[in-house]
């Protein structure tokens, strides 16, 4: 989660790196127009429906700018948001407010969008035990940021990154020479308490997982009738994922075939950002 503590640690950098992108030396026409520091407030509106996540980012981005910064927040991740409803209100120096504003609704929008495609995938797998989950297949930088926002929506985060667990692909496959050779070699390396994960495209890569006692078994690109066989070939000795091609339309046919997880790398490259503006900027004092 994304709390005070964590934010601290791991997050202030991204935020601050996403500000000198937008800020290279000064906000030329907030300068112009704001000579010196008064206090002011603005509303949060959102202009669409969805799920509403990155409240504590956005309002991060703007005490970084001014640590006299507040939000006064009406909802919180993981709330369902309506058009024309307003959020809250951010208060602060009104040059900290128009020079993070762009920043903060960037990691606002995207961060719902994800939380928002989530959500409605997550529900056309509601009554079955497949879980759905992201992928490396996130923005540059923007990691943390998508994989919580794939997690308020509902859905269950993959490994984070190349260090956090083994999934052996094709490529790896290739290089090791074989399925087999390439699993082994894996249960070799790694420590005993890490899960060997590995790709498989077909029936005949399949059994040679099965054979060399992979932990999880990734189904991939398969059409359903070749996935239905390959879970009974599996018959429970292993997890299961199902990933390539994955569509909302197609979540409830892949449940059915009884996989443990199904992967979306969409979830996070290809969500559509959620409206939300910053509006009604006013001096306060």
């Amino acid at each position: 989660m994304i709390n005070g503590v964590t934010m601290k640690i791991n997050i202030d950098e991204y935020i601050l790196n996403a500000l000198r992108e937008d800020i290279t030396s000064e906000d030329v026409t907030t300068n112009a127009v704001m000579r010196e520091a008064r206090r002011g407030k603005a509303e949060l509106i959102c202009k669409q429906d969805g799920i509403i996540c990155g409240l504590n980012v956005f309002k991060r981005t703007f005490e970084l700018l001014d640590d006299t910064a507040s939000f006064e927040v009406n909802a919180q991740d993981g709330d369902f948001v309506r058009n024309g409803q307003v959020i809250g209100v951010i208060y602060g120096d009104i040059r900290a407010l128009l020079s993070g504003e762009r920043t903060g609704l960037n990691y606002l929008q995207r961060m719902s969008g994800i939380a928002t495609l989530t959500h409605n995938m997550v529900s056309e797998l509601s009554g079955y035990k497949t879980k759905l989950l992201d992928t490396r297949k996130t923005t540059p930088n923007m990691r943390p940021f998508e994989k919580y926002a794939v997690k308020i929506g509902g859905g269950t985060n993959h490994r984070y990154n190349l260090s956090d667990g083994i999934l052996i692909k094709d490529n790896h496959i290739g290089a090791a020479g074989s399925v087999a050779n390439a699993i082994n070699m894996a249960k070799e390396y790694a420590p005993f308490v890490r899960k060997v994960e590995v790709e498989v495209e077909n029936l005949e890569m399949l059994k040679e997982a099965i054979e060399a006692k992979a932990d999880i078994i990734m189904l991939d690109n398969m059409d359903n009738e070749t996935m239905k066989k390959a879970v009974a070939m599996i018959d429970g000795r292993a997890e299961t994922e199902c990933s390539g091609n994955v569509t909302k339309e197609r979540l409830k046919e892949i449940a059915e075939i009884g996989v443990d997880y199904v992967s979306c790398g969409g979830l996070t490259h290809s969500a559509p950002i959620m409206d939300i503006s910053l509006k009604n900027l006013v001096p306060i004092e």
